[in-house]
């Protein structure tokens, strides 16, 4: 088999690879369910002025940034911004606290300055056992917050931590990953529509 032609079978075999476990999130009635009690959720909450805060580490920081921008910003038409704050940005902060307090304390810390009775935490780990996200979210539930995690196959001790817990159904750090991203994209289309479009054609019948 020539070099090309390995390299073809093993991008095959990933693509296959996640669109099984996206196959599997699909048949989870339970999963299913959680994701439309979140959004939900989020859709009273934002409606009544609340903000959204997101953290987690590395790739994850990533996909908090990437859902921040979704709210702030727009998912598929112009509206007005909705507020969401991924933790992992103000590398200031992050550092100033990770240097006196510790890792374990740069999303609590954060959290505690931030955060508001009803605002929503979303707190992003694979394995969901992340010390200073299980942290963060503990703190988010004492002051109040919605608390939401989304983790990988058994939830680790994030899921004593939050109100929802969306387990995605793989222990593969990557496949995880590519469904974080894709709950987080349905969240945000979803929200998006009930606040706005479906807003306005009401407004308009």
């Amino acid at each position: 088999m020539s070099t090309s032609s390995n390299f073809e079978a093993r991008v095959t075999s990933s693509i296959e690879e996640s669109i099984k476990v996206k196959e599997r999130l699909l048949s989870s009635a339970e999963l299913v369910s959680t994701v439309a009690k979140i959004v939900e959720m989020l859709v009273n909450a934002l409606e009544q002025g609340k903000k959204v805060l997101l953290f987690g580490n590395g790739g994850s920081a990533a996909d908090a940034q990437h859902i921040a921008a979704e709210f702030v910003g727009r998912f598929a038409f112009d509206r007005p911004a909705l507020p969401a704050l991924a933790l992992s940005v103000n590398t200031s902060s992050v550092t100033a606290i990770g240097n006196d307090y510790g890792f374990d304390q740069v999303f609590s810390r954060q959290i505690e300055a931030l955060a508001h009775t009803d605002d929503v935490a979303i707190g992003i780990s694979t394995s969901g056992n992340s010390p200073n996200v299980v942290g963060a979210l503990l703190l988010s539930r004492e002051k109040g917050l919605h608390t939401i995690a989304l983790t990988g196959c058994t939830g680790g001790n994030l899921k004593r931590a939050a109100d929802y817990c969306i387990c995605v159904p793989s222990n593969d750090t990557p496949r995880i990953q590519e469904c974080h991203i894709l709950i987080g994209h349905i969240i945000s289309e979803l929200v998006e529509q009930t606040i706005f479009y479906e807003q306005s054609c009401i407004s308009r019948s």
